[in-house]
Parts: structure tokens; C-alpha cells; sequence
């Protein structure tokens, strides 16, 4: 009974404490539209994140484990760019230098880049990214006054959100 108990609680610890890359949940509201990110976040752990674990020019899935999805509850426009509620895979292309690729993916229930189709996309644009003074162990959505902001490592972006 005690070996069982010692399993158990072992397990338990394991599942909530030890996940490298923990679900996570960003939601808030931008001009009367409510925004949901679910995303795993990884943590950067000393390692090399962009142009290393995470390639540059290459689709990527803007998380860990399965698909990073973004959710809005009308139409919105991104950056000016227009683009219907719903559900949608998050995508997106780093570079070394120069503005990334944000994508927004009609297929939002896939785990990784491996099933994704450039015809899927409901939205590609430009978005700049930016150096951190201060870098970020966890990989963090969050849902700003007028923008969604995408943070780790040592980049960060912003998407303005509008009706």
C-alpha cells in the first residue's frame, strides 16, 4: 500500500509540477470581441530558441505539443486585415532579420506543423518582431488593451485587434 501511495504521488507530482511545457490560457477582450489563446508553453531553459529549437523560415506551431488556437467571438481585423470568428490554428514563420509571418489556420485541432497546409490559411501577415531587454523562460500570450502579444525568449510581437 505504501509503494502504491509512493507511485501515486510520484505521478501526481510529475503531471503538474514536472510538464515542460504546461497548458496554458489567455483570454480577454479587445472592442466587444472575446479572445481565446490555449497554447502548451515551453520554457527556454538556457537553449538556443530561434534560429535553434525553433528554425528559422519554417512553419511553427507558436507553441509546444499540440497547436497553439486563437479564438474570436466576431470578425475582426488584424492589423487591418480582415478575418471571420472563429477558431484557428497560430502559426508562425521566424526570421532571422526582418518582420515574421503570423498565420491563422483554418484547420485548429492538429498537433505540430506537420498537417499544415499553406491552403488552409484564412490569414497571413506580417507582423515585427521585436528584442526583449529581459528575456522570457516561458512562452506567454496576452491579451492587451487594443493587441495580442506573443513573448518568449528574447523576441516578442504584437497583432492589433479591431472590430
Amino acid at each position: 500500500m505504501k509503494t502504491k501511495l509512493i507511485l501515486l504521488f510520484t505521478l501526481v507530482t510529475f503531471i503538474t509540477c514536472g510538464q515542460s511545457s504546461p497548458s496554458e490560457k489567455a483570454e480577454g477582450n479587445i472592442d466587444e470581441i472575446n479572445i481565446t489563446i490555449e497554447y502548451s508553453s515551453p520554457r527556454a531553459k538556457g537553449r538556443t530558441i530561434y534560429g535553434g529549437l525553433v528554425p528559422y523560415g519554417e512553419v511553427w506551431r507558436a507553441g509546444a505539443n499540440k497547436n497553439t488556437t486563437i479564438e474570436f467571438s466576431n470578425d475582426v481585423k488584424i492589423e487591418g486585415q480582415a478575418l471571420a470568428k472563429g477558431k484557428y490554428g497560430f502559426f508562425i514563420i521566424p526570421v532571422e532579420n526582418g518582420n515574421w509571418t503570423a498565420i491563422f489556420n483554418k484547420k485548429n485541432d492538429a498537433w505540430g506543423s506537420n498537417s499544415y497546409s499553406e491552403s488552409d490559411d484564412a490569414l497571413r501577415l506580417s507582423v515585427e518582431a521585436s528584442y526583449l531587454k529581459e528575456g522570457k523562460e516561458n512562452l506567454a500570450y496576452k491579451i492587451k488593451k487594443n493587441a495580442i502579444k506573443f513573448e518568449w525568449a528574447d523576441k516578442s510581437f504584437n497583432m492589433k485587434v479591431t472590430k
